[in-house]
């Protein structure tokens, strides 16, 4: 395959499985930071921030852990609510969007327990909680990407609560804001780069690379590179067709601006990693909790 294996990128690696484990590859070493014995749940999201800790979302709280795994910080969803996505805000303060009736977004200070903002987001199905968000994520000037799983598209926000942009995105899963203001969505049907014109500047589809076998894609990433990593789930409940064993599933995959692929991870022994919910490359120094929202930095 192409690549170094694990030893092409540092990264944060989780998936959504039947088992909650969060792991950290360095150097092609994977460690086993996070492993959560609560038996309920799916992670979702996590990111590392600049001071090593973790923030994590698995459906049913959204914590802060440090690097040994110790949990620092937790906020259970609600009954009858979940949470599969959170972002930092500083070092203080966490954003997070809850699925339910209504659906919200909500920014809370996790030193004081103080809910400091929050706003509703409009959903297709009140009723069906679980298919309403997956991905949001906080942009450079202060705004909000959200993917409307249930609604087939991309909205971007203000504090208030305002749509300032919107894009048909059938399918959605996440949408990731880009240096040069644009868009990276990602959808079962593929990868889009969207201008704010609403016109698609670059593609990639599964169909471009048919021999990685990845069919539920979940993010995607623009490197330093320059080029796009995208990752790819399996379902853990679902039973295995063998005709495609999980062992020959691609967790992610990095592609050049030609679409060539630069690197595929597939670990699922020694260590296994397990499905790939979200990545976080570490190859660069990153400060994800390094944006501001409605004034709260």
């Amino acid at each position: 395959m192409p690549g170094k294996g694990l030893a092409e990128h540092d990264f944060l690696y989780a998936g959504e499985a039947k088992e909650r484990k969060v792991f950290m590859v360095r150097g092609g070493k994977a460690a086993l930071i996070y492993d959560d014995p609560s038996g309920k749940g799916e992670i979702s999201d996590a990111v590392r921030l600049s001071n090593g800790t973790i923030l994590l979302a698995h459906q049913y709280a959204v914590k802060l852990v440090n690097a040994d795994g110790k949990v620092l910080w937790n906020l259970d969803a609600p009954a009858g609510t979940e949470i599969h996505t959170a972002m930092p805000i500083g070092l203080d303060h966490v954003l997070f969007v809850q699925n339910g009736a209504p659906a919200m977004a909500k920014v809370v200070n996790i030193r004081t327990g103080e809910m400091q903002l929050e706003f509703e987001l409009p959903v297709k199905n009140a009723k069906s909680t679980h298919g309403q968000f997956r991905h949001a994520r906080l942009t450079a000037d202060g705004r909000l990407l959200v993917a409307h799983m249930d609604m087939g598209k991309v909205c971007e926000y203000d504090a208030a609560g305002h749509e300032l942009w919107t894009f048909a995105a059938p399918g959605v899963w996440g949408a990731n804001p880009l240096e040069n203001g644009n868009v990276l969505i990602t959808s079962r049907s593929g990868v889009q780069e969207v201008n704010r014109a609403g016109e698609v500047v670059w593609s990639w589809s599964p169909t471009d690379a048919p021999e990685l076998k990845m069919t539920s894609l979940q993010l995607a990433w623009r490197l330093p590179n320059g080029n796009t990593l995208v990752n790819s789930w399996v379902n853990s409940w679902s039973k295995p067709d063998p005709a495609t064993p999980r062992e020959a599933a691609t967790q992610a995959a990095e592609f050049r601006p030609d679409k060539t692929v630069a690197w595929v991870l597939r670990s699922w022994s020694d260590p296994d990693l397990g499905p790939s919910t979200t990545i976080q490359a570490l190859d660069e120094p990153t400060a994800p909790e390094a944006v501001s929202f409605g004034g709260i930095k």
